[in-house]
């Protein structure tokens, strides 16, 4: 079975001012930044009519900070104290402030592996999306291609979510469908997995501005 793609909404969006509409977003990443890259690239091809404005990671070295500065576009890193995992809600509320005054339109989660909680909730309510790596509400979490695989899942694929307080239990906005074959590795589906999410992250941001 190929792959199917549900909800793509591809319609440009009137702006405040009844012209198009240039987005303003602010991208998190955790890593290498290929769906940071899908907005990049949607932007430049004009399916997406929107500016990245700033691009932030909880790692140094992350390489979706040099993918912003490769695109001219403003890169930092976020001190998260040295915790692992934690969101310290300073931290949050540092960034709600921030992102406040640049006039950020929707926060992009692409790879972010913390909870985001009260402070850039509150300040951005609705708008922040996430992507993950599974048909949610199935195989929330880490590496959910191989949780789909030890499952025996017959259907992997990715979904295009509002952000919540819990971990990605947020309203659905958007997925699309990928078959698990049956030789299929961890790392084989997932490779599958994440070419259907470069097409659907920039739809679902689409849509996600209409809806504002």
């Amino acid at each position: 079975m190929e792959p199917r793609l549900i909800c793509i909404d591809k319609r440009r969006i009137s702006g405040r001012m009844g012209g198009v509409m240039s987005l303003r977003l602010a991208v998190l990443g955790s890593g290498s930044g290929s769906n940071c890259q899908s907005i990049f690239n949607a932007i430049a091809d004009g399916r997406l009519d929107a500016e990245v404005v700033i691009v932030l990671s909880d790692h140094e070295d992350a390489y979706i900070l040099e993918r912003a500065r490769q695109h001219g576009v403003r890169a930092e890193y976020m001190d998260c104290g040295g915790f692992k995992n934690k969101f310290p809600l300073e931290v949050q509320e540092a960034l709600a402030k921030k992102l406040q005054e640049l006039d950020i339109d929707l926060i992009c989660l692409a790879g972010f592996m913390r909870l985001v909680k009260a402070p850039l909730l509150e300040a951005f309510p609705r708008r922040i999306l996430n992507i993950h790596p599974a048909l949610l509400p199935a195989f929330p979490g880490v590496e959910a291609w191989t949780q789909a695989l030890n499952a025996g899942a017959k259907q992997a694929g990715c979904t295009v979510h509002y952000v919540d307080a819990g971990m990605d239990t947020g309203e659905i906005l958007m997925q699309a469908y990928v078959p698990v074959l049956p030789d299929d590795t961890p790392q084989t589906l997932h490779a599958r997995i994440q070419v259907q999410e470069h097409i659907l992250y920039p739809a679902a941001i689409l849509s996600a501005i209409s809806r504002l």
